[in-house]
């Protein structure tokens, strides 16, 4: 549609130009065939001059970096036919009937201004060809590559998915191993909250987005097997709401309370985790404080991965409609993680 659209504007264009000769036509005078056709050699020369550029000159020479045989071509075509046109407009009007009554011979400096215009002419028809070309190939260029990149970006939101799943996966197991060998009661209770927990990933987590009530109830899921085998000194809620339905992508926020899992339980002393979910039609909310315990050395397993991975992941699905506010009270206690996500920009007042 577009190509043709381009052919239609070319061909009004040059019927314009051809058919400006019509336009000196005098009052009441009409204009014989023979005059129309002396009168329309400019134009020609400059479609010639044009479709040279278009079809032969830009896209061989030019785009191909023999920039030096393209303005040499150019040079010789619009100063030889500027000329050449010249020469033959003279010869027309010695041929046209209304010219041969006392018309006076050209100075030599109103030649020079003569062929000078003709050579502009031709040059500006060149001109506007190799940008014409230029411009498209641009568009065409700039169309690949945002393809590309739009690929290259669903490719990485795969791939980051991908990674989460073996990560969480593994300290889960971790978990329910641990459970099995003091208490096999929990222990199946745990794994019929992971089987549905691998229901959510291996269905929902291969879309783009998922509806927040799965994505709730799978995080929700994950905190219940938690709290399987944590001591009675935690402290753990978990709080959602469950507005009308909106999407998120998918396991965004699992890293976050794994973390908090991770960094916010002692065996020893009191230790709280305050998850929170809110969603509106607008905006979406996970905020989680945990108390503070920081790993030894020894045991930093994972070295940070999962949080990285929910950074890259905000910036490829939602880039600039999000904050991520990570802050760690005066005293080192307590640790908060707030992520909210902008789903759709507020209307005007």
């Amino acid at each position: 549609m577009n190509k043709q659209k381009a052919i239609l504007l070319q061909i009004a264009v040059w019927a314009m130009l051809l058919l400006a000769p019509l336009s000196f036509a005098g009052h009441g005078n009409g204009v014989s065939l023979r005059q129309f056709l002396l009168m329309s050699v400019s134009p020609l020369l400059m479609m010639m001059v044009f479709y040279l550029n278009f079809l032969w000159l830009t896209p061989k020479y030019l785009i191909k970096g023999d920039k030096k045989f393209y303005w040499l071509i150019n040079i010789i075509l619009c100063v030889g036919l500027g000329i050449l046109l010249h020469v033959w407009m003279s010869y027309a009007h010695d041929l046209l009937d209304d010219m041969r009554v006392s018309r006076q011979k050209p100075t030599t400096l109103q030649m020079a201004l003569f062929i000078m215009r003709d050579i502009f002419n031709l040059a500006l028809s060149a001109t506007i060809a190799t940008t014409i070309l230029l411009s498209q190939r641009w568009y065409k260029s700039e169309e690949a590559r945002l393809e590309a990149e739009t690929a290259r970006t669903e490719a990485e939101l795969r791939n980051l998915r991908n990674q989460i799943s073996p990560h969480f996966l593994l300290n889960t197991l971790n978990n329910i191993y641990a459970l099995t060998s003091f208490d096999s009661e929990r222990a199946q209770d745990a794994i019929q909250q992971l089987s549905k927990m691998l229901r959510h990933m291996l269905y929902d987590n291969q879309q783009e987005e998922v509806e927040w009530e799965k994505e709730v109830q799978f995080l929700e899921s994950y905190v219940n097997l938690m709290k399987i085998r944590l001591p009675q000194n935690v402290d753990v809620t978990f709080t959602a709401q469950h507005p009308a339905p909106v999407t998120v992508a998918p396991l965004l926020f699992i890293s976050l309370v794994e973390n908090a899992f991770k960094h916010g339980v002692s065996p020893t002393e009191p230790s709280f985790i305050h998850i929170c979910l809110e969603a509106d039609e607008q905006h979406i909310c996970c905020d989680i404080k945990n108390s503070n315990h920081p790993k030894s050395q020894q045991d930093r397993s994972g070295h940070g991965i999962g949080l990285q991975q929910v950074q890259r992941r905000l910036d490829l699905s939602y880039p600039g409609r999000y904050t991520w506010e990570q802050s760690l009270s005066p005293d080192g206690q307590t640790y908060q993680s707030k992520i909210d996500i902008t789903l759709r920009p507020s209307p005007i007042n």
